[in-house]
């Protein structure tokens, strides 16, 4: 039995992505897993790495239920928009405060070299755009996912970290939106 934990990083909880992470979530308990959400606007922590690196901060009693989330799964599902290019202020400040040395990576005395502590989870990115995906990556190079995909989870030893775009989202019509949450709901049923 697969265990999912599904990740929503959108700090509006009337936003399309709570219907994405809905569609997910469906077609991944039709298919036997356990899932369990981490809603990030829900969570009650101060996002701001205070001291960087030098000081620990104590974390928050959310953040302590949601590594523990983490951990527990084998899949890690990140549902977000892009703005900016980038990652939601309260996403980045999440993963600031939880991914932290000696959590989900280690650095090796006297090395350039780290351990990869979430080594053996899988992960997949789902993310909100207002322009195609393919514009995204070829006239951005897609920022958002190259810092989560790249420089966090497999970073961390997530892997293979699968990508998929849903846009565009402004202006979007509801038969869109519908098609939409049906192919998301469809990669849940599959375990992607």
């Amino acid at each position: 039995m697969k265990k999912i934990a599904i990740i929503n990083g959108h700090p509006h909880k009337e936003s399309f992505n709570v219907g994405v992470v809905e569609a997910y979530k469906q077609g991944a308990m039709q298919s036997g897993a356990v899932v369990k959400e981490i809603v990030i606007a829900d969570l009650n922590f101060n996002p701001n790495l205070q001291f960087g690196y030098q000081k620990r901060m104590e974390l928050e009693s959310d953040l302590i239920k949601a590594w523990e989330i983490i951990q527990w799964a084998d899949h890690l599902v990140w549902v977000h928009p892009v703005w900016w290019g980038g990652l939601p202020a309260i996403t980045k400040g999440f993963i600031d405060r939880l991914f932290l040395p000696g959590m989900a990576y280690k650095y090796r005395e006297n090395s350039v070299w780290w351990d990869k502590l979430l080594k053996g989870k899988t992960g997949h990115i789902i993310t909100t755009l207002d322009q195609p995906g393919w514009y995204y990556r070829l006239m951005y190079g897609r920022p958002s996912v190259n810092q989560l995909k790249k420089s966090t989870l497999e970073f961390c030893g997530v892997k293979p970290v699968k990508v998929t775009y849903i846009g565009i989202i402004r202006n979007s019509k509801e038969e869109q939106r519908v098609e939409w949450l049906q192919k998301i709901e469809k990669l849940g049923e599959k375990l992607k």
